[in-house]
């Protein structure tokens, strides 16, 4: 496998900014969207359970109903793509066991091989301590899933921007979340810059490699 080098991956990475405006008449390729939806499968989780759900918005009617409700933001209805990160609430041993049965379906080998596994994710996350706060850690794991995309994106030319000004119960009622157990967490629009954005040309501000790194 050819690696990208390390100037190559800076220079993507400091291209990439939260985009304020997107220009609406530019779309993502095909082949560069499906490879983005495969880099979102592809985010690692905790234990592997992959606790969300990825619903990618693209319909003119349904991004001007959810633009109300994020602020009235133009970039939920001028991107591309509009993704919404959503967790499956109060994980349950069925997901536990839906993944298990994935996993001895890959990996071509019986479920009871990996029983003890299961047990162990059941006993933490379904039954354990970390069950009274699992929607808590189902959250953080999709922000995995959030900073996996934009990277990704940017290392394939495609802007971004996190959208953490929205309103998730009233999404989960526009998406009708509620009856498959899900729940909004986050959302991000991508598509391509408008030459009018402002921002684009900032210099990106940080703090020193010093003051937010140390080596032990």
């Amino acid at each position: 496998m050819n690696h990208i080098i390390p100037t190559d991956l800076l220079e993507h990475l400091k291209w990439r900014y939260a985009t304020k405006q997107f220009d609406p008449a530019k779309t993502i390729a095909p082949e560069i969207w499906t490879a983005l939806e495969d880099a979102l499968v592809l985010t690692p989780s905790s234990y592997g359970l992959q606790p969300w759900k990825f619903l990618i918005v693209t319909s003119t009617e349904l991004k001007e109903q959810l633009k109300p409700l994020s602020w009235n933001q133009s970039q939920v209805t001028d991107c591309s793509h509009y993704v919404v990160f959503a967790i499956h609430k109060n994980l349950t041993a069925a997901h536990v066991d839906r993944f298990v049965a994935r996993t001895a379906e890959v990996r071509r080998i019986n479920v009871e091989e990996i029983a003890n596994y299961r047990n162990l994710m059941v006993n933490d996350v379904v039954d354990g301590a970390r069950s009274f706060h699992v929607n808590e850690w189902s959250t953080n794991q999709t922000y995995i899933a959030l900073g996996n995309f934009m990277t990704s994106a940017a290392l394939l030319g495609v802007d971004t921007c996190p959208m953490e000004g929205i309103e998730p119960v009233n999404y989960d009622r526009v998406l009708g979340l509620a009856a498959k157990g899900l729940t909004t967490v986050v959302a991000c629009a991508a598509g391509y810059r408008s030459e009018s954005d402002k921002y684009a040309g900032l210099a990106k501000v940080r703090f020193l490699k010093s003051e937010v790194l140390e080596n032990l």
